[in-house]
C-alpha cells in the first residue's frame, strides 16, 4: 500500500537549527515509570517508537542535580558522567533507525522533597514542597545558587552532547519546574532582578536557554518547552496575556517551540474531558510570533486533524506522548496507507497512573508497551503458530478480542463465540456511558483487525455450555466470559452483605447499564472502587434527573483517579451538577427506601432517601470453566489440551490487564517458556558490594 497524498505534508524534513528532522513527528518528553531504574526497558521502548518512524524521540524528564532528585518517580537521571551509558544506548538505538533522540533536562525546584539524596531542596521563594506533602521546605535560592543552578544545567546539557543526544529541551512548563516557578507570581516572591516584572521572572529561562545555546547550540537543537496558559485563570499565566508575552519575548531565542498547557493534568488531559486537538485555542497564536517551528500535543491520532493543524498555521510539528503509546507505530502506518491498523489511543492514563504509581507503564490499547525487553513483545511482531491447534475464545470483551485477534495473526484456527448479539464486552457497554467514547475504540480497533483474518469466525448470542464446548472438540478453551458487579455491598469496606440490599432497592452498574432504573428521585451511590465508574454513575443519574448523592470511604470521590490525573476534574464536574458528596463516609443499611450513611471519623448516622447504587467489586463469571473441570473426563477425552480462564474471568481488574491477559495467553501457547519461574527478564546489577555468589 502506498500513502495517500493528502498526508504527503506530514513526511517533510524540518529543521531545527543545526540537526533536521526527517518529518514532522515528534514523541514529546514523556515519563513511563521505566527511565534509570529499568533502563533497559526504556531503551527498548525508545527503540520501538523509533522503528515506527517518529522524527524525533525524546527521554522522558531527566534530572540533572541532586538536588531535583525526583524519587520515588522513575525517570532518567543525568547527574554525572556514570549516567551517560545507559542514556548513550537509548540515542544509539534511536540512531539506528534514522531517527533524531532528544532529552528534556529538569529541575522541580520547590516540588523535590530529595527523599534519596537528602539534599534541602531550593526554589525562587520559602515555599513547603509540593510533591506528596512531605514535611520539608525549599529555601530561597541566592543570586549564587542561580549561578550554579545555571552550571548545573549547563554540564546536564554537555553530558547530553557528548551521551549522543541531537536535541536538548529546556523545560519550563506543567507548574513543575524550576523555571516554571520562577515565573509564576504565586510562586515567585522576590524583589532583585529574578522577581516582580514578567521581564524579571522570565530572566532565569531566558539565561538557561542562552546557556545551553552557547554550549551545546552548534550541534544540538535547543527547544523551548513552554506552557502558555496555567488554566487557573489571573492566578497564573494566562495565553492571552503573560503566557503570549513570555512567548513574544522569547520568540526567536531557541531553535524550536514544545508549547502546551499547564499543570500535567490540563495538558495530558483524558478523553472523558477533553476531545482532540483541545490545546489549539491556546497554542494557537505562537505560530503568529515566531519563525521558529513550533510542536504541540492535543492527542491527535487522525492523521486528518494533524494535516490540519498544520494546514491552518498552528504547529509544524505533531508532538505525541499517549498516542505514540498507543501506537509506537503510528507514522509508519500513515507513511504506508494503513490507517486502518492504527491503534488509536482511548484518553484514559493508565499509563501516566502506572508511571505515578512508579511502576513500569501500562497501555490499554497497545500490551506490548514496557514488554518490549522484558518480554520481548514487539507491537507488529508475533510468533507463527506453534501447531495446528484449533482454539476455542468463549467472550468478545477486551480480552476475548484480543485473544482472537492476536491467536489469528499467529495463523491458528480461531472460534470466537460471544452471547451477546454485540461484540466489545464491558467496553461496548462503558463505552456508551457519559463521556467515555472513545473507550470504544478498544473494540474497534480489534474488530477491523479480526474481520480481514480468515482462519478467525465469529459466533454472535452464542452463549455456550460445558456440552456445546465438549460437541465443538476444540483443541484450546479460552474463557474470557468477564464479570458482573455485585448489589450487596460487599467490597474494599464492607466484608458482609448489606441489611436489606435485594434487586428492589439495590441497583449496580450492570443494572444500570442494562437499561434499569431506580424509581425517580433521590439514588444513593456508595463507590467502594474509587476508580472511575461510581462517578460515571452519578454523573449519568444526575444528568437523568435524579437526586445523587455520592458516599464513599475514600478521602474524596475516586480518589484512585488522582494516579490517572483525573480526580480534580471528576469532582468539579460532579459539584456542578449539584451531586452532593460524602467522602469517609459509608452505607450501614437499607430499609423502608431510606438509607443509613455512617461517618467514619466520628461514627455518627444519617439518613437518605432513594435506592442504592452500589459500586464495590465484581465476580468473575466463571461458571462454565467450573462445569467444565467438574467434567475434567470428558473434556480430556474430547482431546482438549487446555482450558484456561483470562481476563475478568480469571481476575477483574482494568480494560488494560484484560486486554494485556489476552494478549499473553496468545503468545503463551505453545511456546516454550523462556523465563523460568520468573515470566519476565529482570534487571541486572553490577555490584560495588556482594558475595559474588
Amino acid at each position: 500500500m502506498t500513502r495517500d497524498p493528502r498526508y504527503d505534508v506530514l513526511f517533510e524534513p524540518v529543521k531545527i537549527g543545526p540537526v533536521t528532522t526527517k518529518n514532522r513527528f515528534y514523541q514529546v518528553p514523556h515519563c513511563n515509570g521505566m527511565g534509570r531504574l529499568h533502563p533497559d526497558g526504556m531503551i527498548a521502548m525508545r527503540d520501538v517508537k523509533a522503528q515506527g518512524g517518529w522524527g524525533i524521540v525524546s527521554t522522558e524528564q531527566c534530572d540533572f542535580h541532586p538536588t531535583g532528585d525526583v524519587t520515588p518517580f522513575s525517570e532518567t537521571r543525568l547527574w554525572g558522567d556514570m549516567d551517560i551509558p545507559y542514556l548513550a544506548g537509548m540515542c544509539d538505538a534511536v540512531h539506528r533507525q534514522g531517527s533524531l533522540a532528544a532529552i528534556e533536562l529538569v529541575h522541580n525546584g520547590q516540588d523535590s522533597g530529595n527523599i534519596y539524596s537528602r539534599e534541602v531542596p531550593i526554589g525562587p521563594a520559602h515555599r513547603p514542597v509540593t510533591w506528596r506533602n512531605h514535611p520539608v521546605q525549599a529555601r530561597a535560592m541566592s543570586l549564587q545558587d542561580i549561578r550554579e543552578f545555571r552550571r548545573w544545567h549547563r554540564e546536564g546539557a554537555l553530558r547530553a552532547r557528548d551521551a549522543g543526544f541531537d536535541l536538548v529541551v529546556v523545560y519550563a512548563g506543567h507548574d513543575g519546574t524550576m523555571p516554571a516557578h520562577f515565573l509564576a507570581r504565586r510562586h515567585n516572591d522576590r524583589t532583585d532582578e529574578y522577581g516582580g516584572s514578567l521581564e524579571n521572572r522570565l530572566r532565569l529561562y531566558r539565561e538557561l536557554l542562552e546557556d545551553t545555546l552557547e554550549a551545546v547550540g552548534d550541534t544540538m537543537g535547543v527547544i523551548a518547552r513552554f506552557a502558555v496558559d496555567e488554566m487557573i485563570g489571573d492566578a497564573g499565566l494566562e495565553a492571552g496575556s503573560e503566557g503570549r508575552d513570555a512567548i513574544e519575548m522569547l520568540a526567536e531565542l531557541p531553535d524550536m517551540w514544545d508549547v502546551n498547557v499547564s499543570d500535567w493534568s490540563n495538558d495530558s488531559m483524558t478523553s472523558r474531558f477533553a476531545q482532540e486537538g483541545y490545546q489549539e485555542d491556546y497554542i494557537s497564536f505562537v505560530k503568529q510570533v515566531t519563525t521558529k517551528p513550533v510542536a504541540a500535543v492535543g492527542r491527535y491520532t487522525s492523521p486528518d486533524a494533524m494535516v490540519s493543524a498544520i494546514r491552518r498555521g498552528i504547529v509544524d510539528l505533531i508532538g505525541a506522548a499517549r498516542p505514540s503509546i498507543a501506537d509506537p507505530f503510528l507514522p509508519r502506518k500513515i507513511e504506508e496507507g494503513r490507517l486502518e491498523d492504527i491503534r488509536e489511543c482511548i484518553g484514559c492514563n493508565i499509563c501516566a497512573a502506572w508511571n505515578n504509581l512508579s511502576a513500569p507503564s501500562r497501555c490499554t490499547q497497545n500490551p506490548t508497551f514496557s514488554e518490549e525487553w522484558r518480554k520481548n513483545w514487539h507491537p507488529e511482531q508475533i510468533a507463527h503458530k506453534g501447531s495446528d491447534a484449533h482454539v476455542l475464545v468463549v467472550g468478545a470483551g477486551p480480552a476475548g478480542l484480543e485473544a482472537a485477534h492476536a491467536l489469528g495473526k499467529r495463523g491458528y484456527t480461531v472460534t470466537l463465540a460471544e452471547a451477546r448479539r454485540e461484540l466489545g464486552g464491558r467496553v461496548t457497554r462503558e463505552s456508551a456511558l457519559p463521556n467515555l467514547n472513545a473507550w470504544a475504540r478498544v473494540r474497534d480497533y480489534r474488530m477491523g483487525q479480526i474481520v480481514n483474518l480468515a482462519n478467525v469466525s465469529t459466533y454472535l448470542e452464542s452463549e455456550l455450555s460445558a456440552s456445546d464446548v465438549l460437541e465443538l472438540a476444540p483443541d484450546h478453551v479460552a474463557l474470557a466470559t468477564g464479570s458482573h458487579w455485585r448489589r450487596d455491598g460487599i467490597g474494599r469496606s464492607l466484608r458482609s452483605a448489606l441489611a436489606g440490599a435485594d434487586r428492589d432497592t439495590s441497583f449496580c452498574p450492570d443494572d444500570i447499564m442494562d437499561g434499569r432504573r431506580p424509581p425517580k428521585g433521590s439514588v444513593v451511590i456508595f463507590d467502594d472502587d474509587h476508580y472511575y465508574m461510581g462517578s460515571v454513575m452519578a454523573e449519568l443519574l444526575a444528568g437523568e434527573g435524579y437526586g445523587v448523592t455520592l458516599v464513599t470511604p475514600g478521602l474524596c470521590v475516586a480518589q484512585w483517579t488522582e494516579f490517572t490525573l483525573e480526580q480534580g476534574h471528576i469532582e468539579r464536574r460532579l459539584v456542578k451538577l449539584g451531586v452532593e458528596i460524602l467522602a469517609r463516609h459509608s452505607v450501614v443499611s437499607i430499609d423502608a427506601g431510606n438509607i443509613t450513611i455512617q461517618n467514619l471519623l466520628t461514627g455518627d448516622l444519617s439518613q437518605r432517601p432513594g435506592a442504592l447504587v452500589p459500586v464495590t467489586m465484581r465476580l468473575p463469571n466463571d461458571s462454565l470453566y467450573h462445569a467444565l473441570m467438574a467434567d475434567a473426563q470428558a473434556v480430556e477425552a474430547t482431546g482438549i489440551q487446555s482450558v484456561k480462564r483470562i481476563g475478568d474471568c480469571f481476575g477483574p481488574a482494568t480494560i488494560a490487564a484484560a486486554v494485556y491477559e489476552g494478549h499473553r495467553y496468545a503468545r503463551e501457547l505453545d511456546a516454550q517458556n523462556a523465563f523460568g519461574n520468573v515470566p519476565f527478564k529482570t534487571v541486572k546489577y553490577d555490584l560495588e558490594l556482594g558475595g559474588g555468589r
